[in-house]
Parts: structure tokens; sequence; C-alpha cells
């Protein structure tokens, strides 16, 4: 009988990433590969609801793809970045300032000319051109600090000053971008119910 290869889950093979209690938590976030996908605009644009379409579709055509190698895949969950280039916090600027990172996270095994073959496929199969935009990188965030928000994306104040206070007791200081990774799709999951991890790197306070 013919053994089927087991297909890769990231999230059970890398249990801290994609989990995390409601209190503040220190954490080592190893390099790992990414599809990437950068622009700005509020999280509710037209620009960003594309972005998260097209690097979605670049995911599972990468999955195809290395499921005919017997290399199969869970697709991980969504991950952003956001910041702002200005001297306001992200919360003073206007959020068709924002600037995001959308990331989902790839096995080891994937490799740059199989992202750009996929790319490819997308925008002839399904025409989405921003799919042009994607790319594959290698990323590490090192000691982070992180808690689990329940609740809406626009009531993470609470949580983000509860890491803040942590992280100040901790002897550190936040040195990364604001990270949320999306544990619950908003499409089928109760706003109230929503979590999300949200995660800074940081390091030593400077002298």
């Amino acid at each position: 009988m013919e053994l089927i290869a087991e297909k890769i889950d990231l999230k059970k093979e890398y249990p801290q990433y994609y989990k995390s209690g409601k209190k503040p938590e220190i954490i080592d976030v190893e390099e790992s590969k990414f599809l990437s996908l950068l622009g700005m605009g509020a999280p509710e644009g037209a620009l960003f609801m594309n972005s998260i379409e097209a690097l979605y579709a670049v995911a599972f055509v990468v999955k195809k793809s290395y499921q005919l190698r017997d290399q199969d895949f869970v697709v991980p969950k969504l991950e952003c970045f956001w910041w702002v280039e200005s001297d306001l916090s992200l919360d003073e600027t206007p959020r068709n300032e924002w600037f995001w990172e959308l990331l989902i996270r790839m096995p080891e095994f994937i490799e740059e000319e199989k992202v750009d073959d996929s790319i490819a496929e997308v925008i002839r199969n399904k025409n989405i051109s921003l799919a042009n935009e994607v790319y594959l990188k290698n990323l590490t965030e090192g000691k982070s600090v992180q808690i689990m928000h329940i609740g809406s994306y626009e009531e993470e104040k609470e949580s983000i000053e509860k890491i803040l206070e942590y992280v100040l007791s901790e002897g550190l200081e936040n040195c990364g971008r604001h990270h949320e990774v999306y544990i619950s799709d908003p499409t089928r999951t109760p706003t109230e119910r929503l979590k999300t991890i949200l995660r800074y790197a940081v390091k030593p306070i400077s002298s």
C-alpha cells in the first residue's frame, strides 16, 4: 500500500508562534520564509482587501505546486505589520496613511522560482494583477513580546497597553513594528470573539 505523505502544518510545528495567552509573554521568533505584499491605506480600503486576495491566491497556487511533489502543506494564518512614517502614533495618523505589510508564512523548502511561477499563473488564470507585487522573503523578529487580543481590531488599545507596561517592567523597549497574527477568520467569527496575536520585537533599554 502506498503511503501518503503527511501534510505539513506550521501551526502544529511552531505552536509558540500561533498561540498566546491573555497576559503578555516573551518568545523568541525564529527566522522563516514568508510571502509578502506591501502597501499603504486604510484596512477597510479596497487596496488592502484586494491585496489579501492576491496574497492568498499566490499562496494556494504555491501549495498546489508542492502538493504535486508530495510536499503538501496547510496554508497558514494571515499576518500583517502596521506602521506610520511620521512622528505621530498609529492611532493619531489618518488611516489612509497607514503602511502595512501582509504576510503568510511558508515552509522552509519553498523556492523563489516556484513562487514566481505561481505569481505568473495567478495573473494568467485569475487576472489578479496585484499578484505581481507578491514576493518571497526571509524574516526574523527575534526576542518579542506578545499577547492574545480577543475582540474587535478597533479595540486593541487595552491589550497594547498591557504589552507596553510589561515590556517596560522587564527592562526592555520596542524595536519593531506593530505585528498582528489573525488567528480567527473575520468573515466567519463574530467580532467579539475574534482572536488576534499582537506582537512587538523588543531589545534591552538603551543606557
